[in-house]
């Protein structure tokens, strides 16, 4: 028994000195996090916020859309009691111009529909609308959105190509 005494005190002091600190690992919780109010489309923790019709991010920097394609945005402080402005930066594309002249983006926020918008020039465009404050009261909201001409799949490539997106927001007014 004797001899027993050290070795346990020796194996009990062992763990101690051999400890290694784990390194450190960084974890997003989605689940955990609140919706932006803003999301940009080369931003992958707004990903989840592309609900339909974004395509996967190219060039590192912008998605392109279907004909009809869908977020879901958070409402900036004081939207219940101001509104907001719903804002999108995107490329009307040349290849869609060139072949249909025109494009109408048209949205509903929550089926609150907002005045469509013509884009006859390809290039940066920006659709900017006040939505009310009555329509962002419930906190988070969906935006639908809709094109009257687009590429249908199978014209150019295998997907359905509308305009390419660079970020959806709702802004303080």
């Amino acid at each position: 028994m004797r001899r027993l005494i050290p070795i346990l005190i020796a194996l009990a002091l062992v763990p101690a000195a051999c400890h290694r600190q784990q390194p450190r690992v960084d974890t997003i919780e989605d689940e955990n996090r609140p919706p932006l109010s803003a999301v940009a489309a080369n931003d992958p923790r707004g990903a989840a916020q592309l609900l339909s019709g974004f395509y996967d991010i190219e060039n590192g920097a912008w998605r392109w859309t279907s004909g009809k394609f869908s977020a879901m945005l958070q409402p900036p402080a004081g939207a219940a009691r101001n509104g907001a402005r719903l804002v999108l930066e995107f490329t009307a594309p040349e290849s869609v111009i060139s072949r249909r002249k025109t494009i109408a983006l048209s949205a509903a926020v929550e089926g609150y529909a907002l005045a469509p918008e013509t884009y006859s020039k390809d290039g940066l465009c920006t659709y900017s609308r006040e939505v009310p404050a009555t329509v962002l009261a419930t906190g988070t909201v969906k935006i639908d959105f809709a094109l009257d001409h687009f590429l249908a799949a199978g014209e150019i490539e295998t997907r359905e190509l509308g305009i390419i997106v660079r970020r959806v927001a709702l802004e303080p007014k």
